[in-house]
């Protein structure tokens, strides 16, 4: 029960690292990444499509990205939808192809997403805090139910204690990448 308990545990923690390291690829740093747009949806056809199911997003250079659509017809609705994302890009057309220059940050840019940053690096940690009082409380309940001793009980909780030092010890490393990556000129 308690190998239950841990392994819930581990899991529900994975998952909020998953979650941060999604969090974190939005932020952006200045560099062309295909993954910038990855949360942009173009209405096609009556429907929320992702932008990267109408056309086919590249990036040529370090500050360009280009987005190749599919149907000449799309490109309003696509210049529109990035031109109305909350990543402050303004799109130009050229026939079927559309490029997004990235402006380079500034230093107080920089500084606000860092902040945004450790704000995203803290919510993650709180997140795998409760998650590992949702386990001792588990353990806890297992022992007064007599399940487990309270040796047992204490170990659990140590194991727990481990793991969480693991996972909180993963979200300082990604933030402290991501930090340096905002910084960097």
């Amino acid at each position: 029960m308690i190998n239950e308990i841990k392994q819930d545990a581990q899991e529900r923690m994975s998952k909020s690292i998953d979650s941060l390291k999604s969090n974190l690829n939005k932020v952006r740093t200045g560099r062309a990444h295909r993954s910038l747009l990855d949360n942009i949806v173009v209405e096609y056809y009556g429907m929320d499509t992702p932008l990267n199911q109408v056309g086919n997003i590249s990036t040529p250079d370090a500050r360009t990205l280009a987005i190749t659509v599919f149907d000449k017809g799309m490109i309003g609705a696509v210049e529109k939808a990035i031109l109305k994302s909350d990543l402050g890009l303004n799109p130009s057309s050229q026939g079927t192809l559309i490029r997004i220059p990235l402006p380079p940050l500034t230093e107080e840019r920089r500084k606000d997403l860092v902040k945004v940053v450790r704000n995203e690096g803290e919510n993650s940690k709180i997140a795998i805090r409760n998650i590992r009082r949702d386990a001792n409380s588990d353990i806890k309940s297992l022992e007064k139910e007599k399940g487990i001793g309270e040796d047992e009980q204490h170990q659990a909780e140590d194991q727990i204690q481990k793991i969480t030092n693991s996972f909180v010890k993963q979200v300082d490393e990604l933030l402290t990448v991501k930090e340096a990556e905002l910084m960097e000129i």
